[in-house]
C-alpha cells in the first residue's frame, strides 16, 4: 500500500445543527459549499472546499459510537490495499458509491475509522 495524499477529512455535528455549521464553515471560515453525489444526499451533512480542502461534515449524534469522523487516505491500488488488510484479518466495511471513487473503510485497533480510496475517471 502506498497511500499518496489525503482525501478530504470528515467531522461531525449534532441533529438539528446543519444550517448552523454551513453558517460557521462558509460565513466564518470561508469554505464553499460543493455538490455532494446523489448517493450520499439521504445522510444529511455538507461537503465544504477551500484550495484544495476538501471537508465533510456529517450529522450525527456527537456523543455516538462509532463515530463517522475520520481521515481518508487516497491510494495507488485499492485492490492491493484490500487484500493486504484482508491478510492481516482486519474487518473492512463497504460505503455506499461515490463516482469516480473505489472506497472502503476499516477501523484501526483503537477504533478509529479510517477510509482508503483510489481515483478513477
Amino acid at each position: 500500500m502506498n497511500p499518496t495524499r489525503l482525501d478530504h477529512v470528515q467531522l461531525t455535528v449534532p441533529p438539528g445543527t446543519e444550517q448552523e455549521a454551513r453558517e460557521f464553515y462558509t460565513a466564518v471560515l470561508g469554505f464553499e459549499e460543493i455538490p455532494r453525489p446523489e448517493s450520499l444526499r439521504e445522510y444529511g451533512g455538507m461537503w465544504l472546499g477551500a484550495g484544495d480542502i476538501e471537508l465533510h461534515l456529517g450529522i450525527e449524534d456527537i456523543d455516538s459510537e462509532p463515530s463517522k469522523r475520520h481521515p481518508a487516505f487516497e491510494v495507488d491500488d485499492i485492490d492491493h490495499a484490500r487484500a493486504m488488510l484482508e491478510e492481516r484479518d482486519v474487518t473492512l466495511f463497504e460505503e455506499p458509491p461515490i463516482p469516480g471513487r473505489d472506497r472502503f473503510s476499516f477501523r484501526d485497533p483503537f477504533g478509529n475509522r479510517i477510509e482508503l480510496l483510489e481515483r478513477h475517471e
